[in-house]
């Protein structure tokens, strides 16, 4: 399944005061949709920038509904999003082209996060505002037979504010490893790399985040 608890953050381009992350308009789209990652980011490492734009595009979307999910916060995530893409790309030439291009760069934005959620354990941040919901596609979590009845619609609507409470009450690595599986929808092997960790490992904390969800929605479920 690959859907996600963020809404789209209210912007079309991630910029810097350096270089815009916003693609440009010179790629265009009949032509890039066949071009793989590899040849992208061989062509970035070439010394092409718009190669990078075309990268940024294609993922771009997807890391910001794992950093939304992991951070709570739509600022942050865009901030953490910039600094993503701005390090991939001064470290391009590092990349084995051997290696996936998505899970590289979800590692890069994974450990990002995690240091930066460590930085600000300060700031108590469990509420979502109504605008950035966006849980209407968990049918693992959700009984979507409900929407024509109102008493179960409303109950619905409880349902997915209390979801989004408890994701914000599990450790930074549960809620990372329910958004990466269960919602961008990736394999324990790809989770694994972006983790940093064994897949024996993901799969031990999913089961425990699994666990923790239905305790904690056991009164709506």
């Amino acid at each position: 399944m690959t859907t996600s608890l963020a809404a789209t953050p209210p912007s079309d381009k991630i910029a810097s005061g350096r270089r815009s992350m916003e693609p440009t308009d010179s790629a265009s789209p009949e032509k890039t949709e066949e071009i793989s990652d590899r040849v992208l980011v061989e062509r970035t490492q070439a010394g092409d920038p718009t190669a990078f734009d075309e990268l940024v595009r294609r993922y771009q979307p997807r890391l910001l509904g794992m950093l939304y999910n992991m951070t709570n916060n739509q600022t942050d995530a865009w901030d953490l999003a910039m600094e993503t893409f701005e390090k991939a790309y001064k470290s391009i030439h590092t990349f084995r082209l051997d290696a996936e291009f998505f899970t590289w760069l979800y590692r890069i934005g994974f450990n990002l996060t995690v240091n930066f959620i460590k930085r600000n354990k300060h700031r108590h941040n469990l509420s979502m505002d109504d605008a950035d919901l966006d849980l209407q596609n968990r049918n693992e979590f959700i009984d979507v037979s409900a929407s024509g009845d109102a008493e179960k619609q409303t109950r619905l609507t409880e349902l997915k504010k209390k979801l989004n409470e408890s994701m914000m009450k599990l450790s930074d690595q549960h809620r990372a490893v329910v958004t990466l599986f269960d919602i961008q929808g990736l394999s324990h092997a790809e989770i694994s790399k972006i983790m940093g960790c064994k897949e024996e490992t993901v799969r031990s904390r999913l089961f425990y985040a699994h666990k923790q969800l239905q305790k904690y929605l056991k009164n709506y479920i």
